[in-house]
């Protein structure tokens, strides 16, 4: 991150989930000068409080307005604005004034995200990523909580490595079960957790109550040049539960380049279960 953004306030754009409200403590935690913009529809109440102002997702001209009164010197995009609720479209003539911003949306929240950092951009702002103000939210190198890798599961891991890369030019998903040399499922458009319910009844057949293959892992990698102010990987306590419920007997993350949200919680829930959680170095 430059000394400019070091330096001033930032803007914190808070979209939907628990995400806003961590990388707030996050950067109260660091002493960062910081101010929340709502948006409405999708941000949280605990984050709607202590928002300096809040915009319909589509009022572009209304944001840079904002921006370009307050200054920042980066603005952080952090939580979801997938599938709008009728209160983030609320207002049509928004959505007419910005039909570029509107078609893109049919794309989905990367497409959306996408056009949006461009804008601003295009107006002079330094669009940061969470992983570059809260690099304390990351998953670290090595073995994170009590339980470690088998040597089956080291083979699983090294597998979904493998082929995660050499999926990576196709911009498929950024995880995979795998269980030694057999790929069970690789993640889709419908996300880790989809995935994990498919690996499921793959592997636990029959009524998904078998036993999975020996040392059935979730590997979770960002994509070499993905864009991680956009699609930043992530896991939480809900991902190790559902992980369990696959057969797998841990998760192996990108460490530096993966959130791990309310990490105690998450490594808790890891423990609890047997499962093994850890960062691998690698290089998106």
């Amino acid at each position: 991150m430059s000394a400019s953004v070091e330096a001033g306030t930032l803007v914190l754009v808070a979209g939907a989930g628990r995400l806003p409200e961590l990388v707030a403590q996050s950067l109260e935690r660091a002493g960062r000068p910081f101010r929340v913009l709502a948006v409405r529809g999708f941000t949280e109440r605990a984050m709607r409080a202590r928002a300096s102002a809040t915009v319909d997702l589509l009022d572009i001209p209304g944001t840079l307005s904002i921006l370009k009164n307050w200054g920042p010197s980066g603005v952080v995009p952090a939580g979801g604005v997938a599938r709008p609720s009728p209160a983030a479209l609320l207002n049509a003539s928004h959505a007419l004034r910005n039909r570029d911003i509107l078609r893109h949306m049919a794309g989905g929240d990367d497409r959306l995200l996408r056009a949006v950092i461009g804008l601003l951009e295009e107006e002079g702002h330094r669009v940061v990523g969470v992983h570059e103000v809260a690099p304390d939210l990351l998953g670290r190198s090595g073995q994170i909580g009590r339980h470690s890798p088998s040597e089956a599961a080291q083979v699983s891991i090294g597998t979904g490595q493998r082929m995660l890369t050499a999926l990576a030019p196709y911009d498929v998903g950024q995880a995979a079960v795998v269980a030694a040399q057999r790929v069970l499922a690789v993640e889709g458009p419908e996300g880790t957790d989809r995935m994990l319910a498919r690996a499921r009844a793959i592997s636990r057949k029959p009524f998904g109550y078998g036993s999975a293959p020996e040392g059935t892992v979730l590997v979770k990698l960002p994509k070499q040049g993905q864009d991680l102010r956009i699609d930043l990987p992530a896991i939480g306590p809900r991902t190790m539960r559902n992980a369990a419920a696959a057969g797998c007997v841990g998760i192996a993350l990108g460490a530096g380049h993966t959130l791990i949200i309310d990490e105690a919680e998450t490594v808790a829930e890891a423990d609890r279960l047997g499962l093994f959680l850890i960062g691998l170095d690698v290089a998106p």
